[in-house]
């Protein structure tokens, strides 16, 4: 039997009214039903004009989000509160369920295209300066035209939004259509902050608001959700309050919103347990843009999201002593592009226990940063166990593995601490094209040391790793390689 997502009263009335233009619905029928949904543009929001997009031949508004316009090797060289060196990068994002057809339009004629990540299998066909292709689900995918991939083009597919709170529920702090300024919103226990589609939100800086973050969950049952844009550009750089989003409480739910440009890192989740962060996008160009850290918490869930920022992508932390142990988190079906520090990593500040990490299903788009892909960088005294990436598809890679004890600049307390139960499971990756060896691991001394390390069908170049692809100290033990 076949169930129809169609809980939104216009996807019902298409659905409706194929019923009344066709009569009963065939399987084969099935396949060409194509329901999306399309959020115009507020007024005055500056809009992309290097790509043109419609969706089921519906126009969809392109917008832009800053990006670093740097080589790798200048990258390399950098630190990062002399960033100056910009530019931009374009994305839109609709709703679909069903075959929806995709077609982009370019000033110049198109050469050459590249859809990521590969994984998706998806094809475009290219026609003078427009291509073509077709979605048959959600995700988040990135188009480069004629070679350039800093100024690409990001295309968020929703899946249909369905039970929008009504903007008079007084539960609900409701922002429709149209460019908002806000100031730090406070967001208590049992609210709702929904952000329709078409909303742009800029962070304000006021009396009451030095500089973030825009908006602070802080409590039990909080949901916020929506289609819409959330931006911190109007805040200065750095700015230590200077979040998109901060949650501190139990039962917190974050969904489907577009995070772009934040001061520091954009989503810190600290000290909460029972966290599902869904279908969220983020852009961040600044020095210590981090896209979600998850910090002293427990029971939090990342999904089916997209990072391209520049630091962290995915971290997790335990860096308040006073707050409790990190474990129990999952990250699954995400699209990473690196662009300057780790795609999905513990550290650097470590400081209490952390366990039961699991990394699934990612896509590293792209790496272009002077750090490592997957990495534990344990710089303080946290005893880290039991951490898993698996099903990890790494399209360009830098530095690829890497398990680390040792001091470093964020360590603030003199005990080091233990790795052990790493396991890197059904990963594929290029060469790395900075490391000499594509796994690095160091161990502080024989007291905090790495303990059993497994590899399990990795493909490094197309070919399985090998022990010489290994360079390790001796205080690591039990690094095993399978097949």
């Amino acid at each position: 039997m076949t169930r129809f997502p169609f809980r939104s009263p216009a996807a019902w009335l298409m659905l409706i009214g194929l019923l009344l233009f066709k009569g009963p619905l065939e399987a084969a029928d099935l396949v060409a039903v194509a329901i999306f949904h399309v959020y115009p543009a507020p007024p005055g929001e500056p809009l992309s004009s290097r790509f043109t997009v419609t969706v089921g031949k519906k126009n969809t508004p392109v917008y832009l989000a800053r990006v670093v316009a740097l080589t790798p090797e200048q990258r390399e060289k950098l630190h990062q509160s002399e960033l100056a060196d910009t530019s931009e990068a374009s994305f839109t994002s609709f709703d679909m369920w069903g075959r929806v057809d995709i077609s982009v339009t370019c000033p110049e004629p198109i050469q050459s295209v590249k859809l990521l990540p590969s994984s998706s299998g998806i094809t475009p066909v290219i026609s003078g300066n427009r291509l073509t292709f077709t979605v048959t689900k959600p995700g988040q995918l990135t188009l480069e035209v004629n070679g350039d991939w800093i100024n690409s083009l990001h295309l968020f597919a929703n899946p249909l939004e369905t039970d929008a709170p009504r903007p008079d529920d007084p539960n609900v702090i409701y922002y429709g259509p149209g460019v908002h300024e806000v100031e730090s919103v406070q967001v208590g226990s049992g609210k709702t902050v929904y952000i329709a589609g078409g909303a742009v939100l800029y962070g304000k800086i006021g009396p009451g608001c030095p500089g973030g973050p825009i908006f602070v969950l802080h409590g039990s049952n909080i949901v916020l959700r929506g289609r819409g844009i959330i931006d911190g550009s109007r805040f200065p750089k750095p700015s230590p309050g200077g979040n998109i989003l901060a949650a501190y409480g139990t039962n917190i739910q974050v969904e489907g919103v577009i995070l772009r440009d934040s001061s520091s890192w954009t989503f810190p989740v600290k000290n909460c347990d029972q966290v599902k962060i869904r279908n969220i996008k983020i852009f961040g160009w600044r020095g210590n843009s981090d896209g979600i850290d998850i910090c002293n918490s427990r029971k939090v869930e990342v999904t089916d999201c997209f990072l391209r920022t520049f630091d962290d992508l995915v971290v997790i932390k335990s860096d308040d002593k006073m707050a409790g142990d990190t474990r129990d988190i999952t990250v699954k079906n995400c699209v990473l592009w690196n662009e300057f520090a780790h795609a999905l990593s513990l550290g650097a500040e470590l400081r209490m226990p952390i366990e039961n990490v699991l990394f699934s299903d990612c896509d590293i788009i792209h790496d272009k940063g002077r750090e490592w892909d997957l990495r534990v960088y344990n710089c303080d005294s946290a005893a880290v166990k039991n951490i898993v990436f698996d099903n990890i598809r790494i399209e360009e890679s830098r530095r690829l593995f890497s398990l680390w004890i040792g001091k470093a600049i964020w360590s603030n307390e003199a005990e080091r601490g233990h790795i052990d139960d790493v396991t890197f499971r059904n990963i594929s990756s290029p060469l790395p094209e900075r490391a000499s060896s594509p796994a690095d691991f160091v161990g502080f001394d024989a007291e905090h040391a790495i303990h059993k390390v497994q590899f399990d069908h990795v493909l490094i170049g197309g070919r399985s790793l090998q022990s010489s692809d290994i360079k390790q100290n001796e205080f690591v033990q039990e690094v095993s390689i399978k097949p």
